[in-house]
């Protein structure tokens, strides 16, 4: 676990945005995923982009709503 504050750079940047982005894909939060890497929510989100991640839409999973 990394500090906020901490320049990541090269490698460790490389490593991290996988990380972050298959947690991510299988359905972590920003947030959450924030919070457990001790960065800011803007910080995983510019890894995220990095990444080419396809982000999903604000208010959670929307299956099933049209079913309603």
């Amino acid at each position: 676990m990394l500090g906020s504050r901490t320049w990541i750079k090269g490698e460790p940047r490389l490593k991290l945005r996988v990380d972050l982005r298959r947690a991510y894909d299988k359905g972590a939060s920003i947030r959450a995923l924030a919070e457990g890497c001790g960065h800011s929510y803007g910080f995983v989100y510019r890894l995220l982009t990095e990444a080419g991640t396809t982000l999903r839409t604000r208010g959670g999973d929307n299956r099933g709503r049209d079913a309603r």
